[in-house]
């Protein structure tokens, strides 16, 4: 926590600019479930007022993943910029995605945590080898017409023009 941790106690009510690198250090103290490693430089503008702090987060740089076709690594480009708001209160919790609540006594803001969980959601789901994207976007499936019976369409065709089953119109009566 030193490492990404700002003394928020000793600032003045102003803008700061923090600069990070991120490495396998930081993968290594925050997890490497999801990345296996990465160079990112995380440069870091926080403004102190009174009575929250706003801290913007820009994260430029190379993320190494296991590709889930060929188990192969390569590196993913990353470009980040997300904003964060600390309100003081009486507890540390969370208010939404991009507002905490702090307590009014915390004197040391850990940034690696959120900065970790904003490398982590830029990730994909689907992690693919470079070479691999082009065979995805063709292989996507949608707007693709797996299977057409002109039969069946027009069987439909002739259900929505007829009248409605004689059932419903019974059912239709009792409501009445």
């Amino acid at each position: 926590m030193k490492l990404f941790g700002v003394n928020i106690v000793g600032l003045s009510f102003a803008k700061h600019e923090f600069d990070f690198d991120l490495g396998a250090s930081f993968f290594k103290q925050y997890g490497t479930d999801v990345v296996s490693g990465g160079s990112l430089k995380a440069q870091i503008a926080l403004d102190k007022h009174e009575t929250f702090l706003e801290v913007n987060f820009k994260i430029k740089g190379a993320l190494q993943l296991t590709c889930d076709r060929s188990l192969e690594d390569f590196d993913f480009p990353l470009n980040i910029n997300q904003k964060l708001v600390y309100k003081y209160g009486d507890e540390d919790r969370e208010i939404s995605e991009d507002v905490m609540m702090i307590h009014r006594d915390t004197a040391t803001l850990d940034l690696g945590q959120p900065m970790y969980e904003f490398i982590v959601l830029a990730v994909p789901m689907k992690k693919l080898h470079p070479r691999f994207q082009d065979e995805e976007s063709e292989d996507d499936g949608e707007g693709k017409l797996v299977y057409s019976s002109s039969t069946a369409s027009e069987e439909s065709t002739k259900e929505d023009d007829s009248s409605v089953d004689p059932r419903w119109e019974a059912l239709k009566k009792l409501k009445k």
